[in-house]
């Protein structure tokens, strides 16, 4: 019986919010009208921009709400990251046994992707970054994260807005994993690690055999000496766009939630939004793990010349 009260209870709360977003809504309103409601009932008009308001500036310097929302988050992660680690316990406690699960299951994607050796190298940047994308996601959903506004100069602006619906976040993002993608290439590789971008010898080879008289073949070590020359520069190109992929499809996967959310809060608020918010959930660990996956191949890729010499 007490089982059945509770579902009962919480079956007419949802119905009952179900019907009050219904009429509280764009989508009712246009059906039943304006029905005297109180303003605090009803749900404003979203107010989409894609630039991101300046809220205060800090010597010269414009601090936008993007900013606020990502300073959040960095100070939410080392307030977690402090909690979690002050007091471990070899038997953990339900919130330790989760935060080492998601590092050991972090840890174990490096190791089985990049190897024992490399993977140890990799893991604090995936973990940074699946952490930072994916909690400036998670920590967007909460209801009013968004919705605080304060007065400027100028107009009224948004305190807070998700950092990864601003495209400098995910920029920035994307050329500190491309940074590290090329550092441990250099560093893994030493001068090698530049001649695929930089191949000179084989034009200069043919062009020596030209100068000695033999015409033949230094014409075809020119010729192939161009060829590798114009694909080491092909190379040299490729590794810069990651920055444009890794910065377009979190920002534009992040937005399109964030509108997607706006708009179904706009139509049918309350209870109607829940299930687009476990979506974006969902979503924003997706995003986290293919940018940290991504960048975590990339690695790989940086590297992967070193270890074939090796095997030669």
């Amino acid at each position: 019986m007490p089982r059945r009260g509770i579902l009962i209870g919480f079956s007419a709360i949802v119905g009952l919010l179900t019907i009050l977003g219904l009429i509280v809504g764009s989508l009712g309103q246009g059906i039943f009208g304006d029905i005297g409601l109180p303003d605090w009932l009803t749900v404003p008009e979203p107010h989409i921009t894609v630039p991101a308001d300046v809220v205060f500036h800090i010597f010269g310097l414009p601090i936008t709400n993007s900013i606020i929302a990502a300073w959040i988050t960095v100070v939410f992660l080392v307030v977690l990251s402090f909690v979690f680690t002050r007091r471990m316990k070899i038997v953990p406690g339900r919130l330790q046994a989760a935060f080492e699960f998601l590092l050991g299951w972090l840890y174990d994607l490096c190791c089985s992707v990049a190897g024992e050796k490399d993977g140890r190298r990799f893991f604090p940047i995936v973990t940074t970054i699946f952490l930072f994308v994916g909690f400036n996601a998670w920590l967007g959903l909460i209801p009013g994260y968004g919705s605080i506004t304060i007065e400027t100069h100028e107009h009224a602006v948004h305190l807070i807005r998700s950092a990864n619906t601003d495209i400098n976040t995910p920029l920035a993002i994307a050329i500190v994993a491309v940074f590290f993608i090329q550092f441990f290439g250099l560093r893994t590789l030493g001068r090698h690690y530049m001649v695929k971008f930089v191949n000179m010898g084989g034009f200069f080879h043919g062009l020596g055999q030209v100068l000695r008289g033999k015409i033949g073949a230094g014409i075809s070590a020119l010729v192939a000496g161009v060829i590798e020359a114009f694909v080491g520069f092909i190379e040299l190109v490729l590794q810069f766009i990651p920055i444009i992929s890794f910065t377009f499809r979190l920002f534009g996967n992040m937005t399109a939630g964030e509108i997607l959310l706006l708009v179904v809060a706009f139509l049918i608020p309350f209870i109607m939004a829940v299930p687009f918010y476990g979506l974006e959930l969902l979503i924003g660990f997706i995003q986290a793990i293919i940018f940290g996956g991504l960048t975590l191949v990339f690695l790989v890729l940086a590297v992967a010349s070193h270890d074939e010499a090796q095997e030669h």
